[in-house]
């Protein structure tokens, strides 16, 4: 199987350069003959400082801001909202990058060859985490001299390495030095260090990258702000990178003893030592999972070249499934900030939506493949940085809203931003109870009960009790009345128009809203059903079993039949619009589904299918998140033909998701979608192959998680299940699906069955085997007992 990403030629634009990191740290590894370039990115490096954004008039205006809208004055209502109970300011400040590694090739050759005379060749391998440059240099030597380069971030030593050699001893010659565009207090270069120092802004946090260069032979002298190297065998350049940021509200580290520590344990290390650890590290979480869709003859092309005929390409599909699962380890690790935006790679100082977090999808879809794809440590960021976010959150439902527990909106940062931003758009408070989701998620695939008592638990708790003081009894006379229901409220981003024609984006009881109430409200009664039902806890439970039972019910238009994003039946002046928010509930969630929920479930296919036909899934994330909709549906040619337009429309060369621009939430939504269709297991027991395309009627998976507790391989011929395995880590009681038409013969272990949902009792630690009997007609008859 190939597991790189190669090319033919070096990045001609960041776009075109390809990623490495440990979470903490990342690089864009550029591939430059005579100029390689290492844009680097340390999670931290952020404008803005925390500030108390509460607005005073939020929580007096609220009572008028809701009475506006059940009178059916929308704009009066945004109007006001927006003068009162936005956060100030209603700005967050960028992520930015650290520094740039220059490494210049002395002498340069004035000859422009092209690429092909030099034997190029750029590549990533997944596998190992390392970026290989080599290519072949004619000038200035009786004999051609072949170069080879490599690049990786550590996550054992936390370091940068870059290793520079070549076929012929003493051919060596590099000038090097570090970069940044702004913000620069100091460039110190002496002995074998590059150090640049600065302060991001008049008063932000400060930074610091520092390099340390160690030869086999030649020398190393200073010359201005920069290192010349020439005459040596070799060289490794170790970098480190850090700034002030301790946590959202402490910035009293000093960068420069950060780096200082981090380098001075890596320099015990020989060059293979540390290249050593941080393959063990990298390998063993991004080998737990092997796939195989097919092959082609593409596979032998670059990668991309292969983007331009995608639907011919499985094993494209699954290097991209890969690629996403090396994108979340390389940008979010434990002990690190959750991925933003961008995952950790910008190099922008004023980035896209300053490369924040926005939890009105995107921070969640980072993590939807984190559970799934077998790198459940992955997740632990996102929790962290959550805890971090509580005391800001309760601030913010205590001044805005008059409310317990806390609270997030639709933009946030690591200084633990909680307020509306933006816009009245912003006044959504939902992104907390979201965020939620992800605490049980974790529980449900691990059944880590420690975490869930310590840490999962109190979260939830804090973002339902938040919810139940939010919801309010809709009036008399409105749609919903009697019913609890969220106000003021958004459908994210999008817009509806009302019966006289006027067109509004701010409303009470979106579809969303209702959905994620729903969610929450399940899941933290499933927590403490988790815990045992303590009984310190048991009036808290009758509130929440009190206010699920009461929130306002979904609907279906009588117009269309489908499921409405609104609790009014409204128009749509954007029918095509890419957040496609009311189908929370078939996807992250599972509160619709074909058996529990048909007519519902029938209502949102027929709104996906009206998005779809008005042009929606335009953008990156948006397309992901219709493979994941589909595979649901159990649709696998509809879900295989986004995974197409997700790759031929929405993927840059270097496989990054192109929203347009860059926003690497399609890549691990993309991820999670083909894992989706593999495997899934949110209606309580387990789907195998639930939607296998025709393009992949032969191969492989091996190491997905289930929720229970369960890891599961799964092989597949001509278009059927051949083979099972499933390891059951807790030896909880598994459930599965016949994967095969009525009446087929099923062995599971040492059971046979015909029944659509058989049980199996397990033990933790040992493994099970689910294969086809086969029998005289048996379609399906391509067991594989081996």
């Amino acid at each position: 199987m190939n597991n790189s990403l190669w090319y033919r030629q070096p990045a001609g634009a960041w776009m075109e350069a390809l990623p490495i990191g440990n979470g903490r740290l990342g690089a864009m590894v550029f591939g430059g003959i005579w100029r390689e370039q290492l844009q680097m990115n340390e999670e931290s490096v952020w404008a803005g400082r925390s500030i108390d954004r509460t607005n005073p008039a939020a929580l007096a205006a609220l009572p008028a801001v809701r009475e506006l809208l059940f009178a059916g004055k929308n704009q009066e209502a945004a109007d006001l909202a927006g003068r009162t109970m936005l956060g100030i300011p209603p700005e967050v400040e960028s992520y930015q990058p650290l520094a740039d590694l220059l490494l210049d090739i002395l002498p340069r050759d004035p000859t422009d060859w092209d690429v092909d005379d030099w034997n190029y060749r750029r590549e990533l391998d997944l596998r190992t985490g390392i970026h290989r440059v080599s290519f072949r240099w004619n000038a200035g030597w009786p004999q051609p001299v072949t170069h080879l380069r490599e690049a990786f971030v550590s996550a054992p030593d936390q370091v940068l390495v870059v290793r520079l050699s070549a076929d012929r001893p003493g051919t060596i010659k590099y000038r090097l030095r570090l970069d940044r565009g702004q913000d620069v207090t100091s460039y110190v270069a002496v002995a074998n260090r590059l150090v640049l120092t600065g302060r991001v802004g008049a008063a932000g946090l400060t930074f610091q990258a520092e390099a340390r260069v160690h030869l086999e032979g030649g020398q190393c002298e200073t010359r201005r702000n920069a290192l010349v190297i020439t005459g040596a065998d070799a060289v490794t350049i170790q970098l480190a990178g850090a700034t002030s940021y301790v946590g959202p509200d402490d910035y009293s580290a000093d960068p420069a003893v950060r780096c200082r520590a981090v380098l001075d344990r890596a320099e015990e290390k020989s060059y293979a030592e540390l290249r050593a650890a941080h393959v063990a590290d990298h390998a063993a979480l991004h080998g737990r999972v092997e796939i195989d869709l097919g092959h082609s003859a593409a596979e032998d092309l670059p990668t991309d070249e292969r983007l331009r005929n995608v639907a011919n390409d499985p094993a494209l599909m699954a290097l991209y499934f890969q690629y996403g699962r090396y994108l979340l380890m390389g940008s979010s690790r434990p002990g690190s900030l959750p991925a933003n935006l961008q995952g950790i790679w910008n190099h922008h100082f004023q980035a896209p939506w300053n490369s924040d977090y926005h939890p009105n999808i995107n921070i969640q879809m980072n993590y939807w493949p984190a559970e799934v794809t077998n790198l459940s440590e992955c997740h632990t960021p996102l929790f962290q940085w959550m805890s971090a976010c509580v005391k800001s959150g309760a601030h913010t439902a205590r001044q805005h809203y008059g409310a317990r527990g806390w609270v997030m909106h639709h933009v946030s940062d690591i200084f633990a931003c909680t307020t509306p931003m933006d816009g009245v758009w912003g006044i959504w408070p939902m992104g907390g109870a979201w965020l939620a989701q992800h605490l049980w998620e974790h529980y449900a695939f691990t059944g880590d009960l420690e975490f869930l008592r310590r840490e999962g638990w109190p979260l939830l708790k804090g973002a339902a009790e938040f919810l139940l003081d939010f919801l309010v009894e809709a009036p008399a006379g409105v749609a919903g009345a009697g019913h609890l229901i969220t106000s003021p409220s958004h459908s994210p981003e999008n817009t509806f128009r009302k019966r006289d024609g006027t067109e509004s984006m701010f409303t009470y009881a979106a579809t969303m809203d209702l959905q994620i109430a729903y969610s929450l409200f399940t899941n933290c009664l499933r927590a403490l059903a988790a815990l045992g039902h303590p009984p310190a806890e048991q009036a808290f439970q009758r509130e929440l079993e009190q206010a699920r039972q009461r929130l306002a019910p979904l609907q279906i238009s009588p117009r269309s039949g489908c499921l409405q994003e609104w609790i009014e039946d409204y128009d749509e002046p954007w029918p095509g619009h890419r957040h496609m928010s009311h189908l929370f509930g078939v996807h992250p969630s599972d509160q619709l589904t074909t058996e529990g929920t048909p007519e519902l479930m029938a209502a949102a296919r027929q709104s996906l299918e009206a998005r779809l036909a008005a042009g929606g899934g335009h953008v990156g994330w948006s397309r992901a998140w219709i493979v994941n909709f589909w595979a649901r549906f159990r649709e696998a040619e509809q879900a295989h033909e986004h995974v197409c337009l997700l790759l031929g429309k929405s993927t840059l060369p270097n496989l990054f998701d192109n929203c347009p621009p860059f926003q690497i939430d399609g890549n691990f939504g993309g991820c999670a979608g083909i894992a989706e269709m593999l495997l899934q297991s949110h209606e309580g027991f387990l789907r195998l192959l639930p939607a296998l395309p025709r393009a992949w009627p032969t191969g492989f998976v091996r190491g997905l998680r289930a929720r229970g507790g369960f890891e599961v391989s799964i092989d597949f011929r001509n278009g059927s299940l051949t083979r099972a395995e499933i390891r059951s880590l807790l030896g909880q009681p598994c459930r599965i699906a016949n994967p095969f038409p009525a009446g087929t013969k099923v062995r599971i272990h040492d059971t046979v069955t015909t029944e659509p949902v058989f049980e199996l009792a397990t033990l933790a630690g040992k493994s099970y085997v689910v294969e086809p009997i086969t029998t005289p007609g048996n379609a399906h008859g391509q067991s594989n007992s081996g």
